[in-house]
């Protein structure tokens, strides 16, 4: 019969509490330390296999995709000329900066013409900004954004690393200089494609709601969720909800 002492110990060592003896502690510190290994190793493995399904499915996507890679550039051509690929710098994992690939769906000048379009509509959603009948949007850009056939260059980066299929959207520089330290956490993973709010809404969703959904993928990240979420993309992308 287990004596009374021994068993207040082993009550405490397993609620982890204050250990009793120097034994339990280090006991208690190996244990700590090999759920952490154990853990950082299942992470890693994630990383792994999640990095070689981006690049079978990008390289993929890049194949059927390429009669649209080559007649979308001509209607842009044809409604406004050159360039028909933007770039714009925006943040990625750990805060780091880069090119971020879309087809043109505005006028050459749409950049300079935010600022002015923020103060006039009062239109932030949020730290960020989007705009129903958008004034700097082409014609066919409408179209483009609707069918979001204007971001099928970013397999080019799914394919490069700088985003993966599935996770939060990368944000602009001056977005992410408006976080909160909460909000900058969604720069602890690699960004995506696709993720929880863009198919549930899209720039119809709060971008306080977008935070918290972007938070809820990173914490309970898994391969059948980033499938599921690729999934549920599809409809999203045909009935163009909150795509503007």
């Amino acid at each position: 019969m287990e004596r009374p002492v021994y068993k207040a110990r082993r009550e405490l060592f397993n609620r982890m509490e204050i250990p009793v003896t120097k034994a339990d502690a280090r006991i208690l510190k190996w244990k700590q330390r090999s759920r952490l290994v154990v853990w950082e190793g299942m992470l890693r493995s994630l990383l792994v296999v999640k990095r070689v399904v981006d690049v079978m499915v990008s390289l993929a996507a890049i194949v059927l995709l390429f009669p649209f890679y080559l007649l979308i550039p001509l209607l842009i051509l044809i409604e406004d000329g050159f360039p028909v690929i933007y770039v714009q710098k925006r943040v990625g994992l750990n805060g780091r900066e880069f090119r971020f690939f879309k087809f043109r769906t505005m006028v050459r000048n749409a950049d300079e013409l935010r600022d002015a379009l923020i103060e006039e509509a009062g239109a932030r959603n949020g730290v960020t900004f989007k705009m129903k009948d958008d004034p700097r949007i082409l014609k066919c850009g409408r179209f483009l954004r609707r069918s979001s056939l204007d971001e099928i260059p970013q397999f080019l980066n799914v394919l490069t690393g700088d985003l993966s299929l599935v996770g939060p959207r990368p944000p602009m520089a001056d977005e992410v200089r408006q976080y909160t330290l909460a909000e900058r956490k969604r720069l602890h993973v690699k960004p995506g494609l696709t993720c929880l709010w863009q198919i549930g809404g899209r720039a119809d969703v709060p971008f306080d709601e977008q935070v918290g959904l972007d938070m809820q993928y990173i914490q309970s990240q898994s391969l059948l969720k980033d499938l599921m979420i690729m999934l549920k993309t599809i409809p999203a992308v045909l009935f163009g909800r909150g795509a503007y």
